[in-house]
């Protein structure tokens, strides 16, 4: 009897057809504006070769960068301490169209609308120009210079918007809180202080920096009444250099680059926070 001999099978191997893939690129914006900064230099540098014994844009930038960058940490300043007014006179006018006063909460909510919608330019010149350069005090002049009246002028619009993000995030609490706490005796003000305004504070920090954001981005509004920031000084430099017309570009685009980065990290920053938070 014979015994089947084992079968060998063997493997074939077919070819593999590979799926077209696409390839894709994703360019970051800070990425982008550091390739469109250094394309506008380039081209700024090829055009003033043409005259050599000229210093080069990116020459006239390492020149001025000290001068420009302390214009823009005067930005910064003016933009921490308009947000500060701003917040701490919205926390009030936001409690105020809370009340239960209908006078008060209707006139809270006049002037919330009013400084909320008007545009911020226009509020600058008002106080800029309305408001008196020195005060007296008991026989105590008080200079009021430029750079603290646009430090107003920007606080008034930052006050409206934060006294919005305030009523909307208490009013966003569910009202079970407020009948908890009124059954513990709680009065509305400690109800307010203790129990609602510390869970608002995670729904109001998303919204208020990005209200912050926005100022920093305005306070070159102040170049336009005379405030020596980073703009104003960026086209004293472009003046004192001639005004050599390929130096525009590369300095304003340097302007321009410094509040992007500024800027940008604080919009990553909310994205995060909203993520964390989850704030709906």
């Amino acid at each position: 009897m014979k015994t089947a001999e084992p079968v060998h099978r063997l493997a074939v191997l077919l070819p593999y057809r590979l799926a077209p893939t696409r390839m894709s690129v994703r360019i970051s914006p800070l990425s982008a504006a550091i390739l469109c900064f250094c394309a506008v230099m380039a081209a700024s540098t090829a055009w003033a070769q043409t005259a050599p014994t000229m210093l080069s844009p990116l020459q006239v930038i390492v020149k001025w960068s000290p001068l420009l960058l302390r214009g823009f940490a005067f930005n910064i300043l003016i933009s921490l301490l308009a947000m500060l007014l701003g917040t701490v006179a919205g926390l009030g006018l936001g409690l105020a169209l809370l009340s239960q006063y209908r006078l008060l909460a209707t006139a809270s909510w006049f002037v919330t609308q009013f400084f909320r919608n008007a545009p911020w330019l226009v509020l600058l010149f008002f106080v800029m120009f309305l408001v008196p350069f020195q005060i007296t005090i008991f026989n105590t002049t008080v200079p009021l210079p430029d750079w603290i009246k646009a430090t107003v002028g920007f606080a008034l619009p930052v006050m409206a918007n934060v006294a919005e993000v305030v009523r909307g995030a208490v009013r966003s609490v569910p009202s079970t809180q407020w009948e908890a706490a009124e059954s513990l005796s709680f009065t509305r003000r400690q109800t307010m202080w203790l129990i609602m305004l510390p869970q608002c504070i995670k729904r109001m920090l998303p919204p208020w920096m990005n209200i912050y954001a926005l100022v920093a981005m305005a306070t070159v509004l102040a170049s336009i009444v005379g405030v020596s920031e980073m703009l104003t000084l960026t086209a004293q430099v472009h003046a004192a250099e001639g005004g050599r017309p390929e130096l525009f570009a590369p300095l304003y685009g340097f302007a321009l680059l410094c509040f992007f980065l500024y800027c940008y990290p604080i919009n990553l920053w909310t994205a995060r926070l909203e993520r964390r938070f989850r704030v709906r």
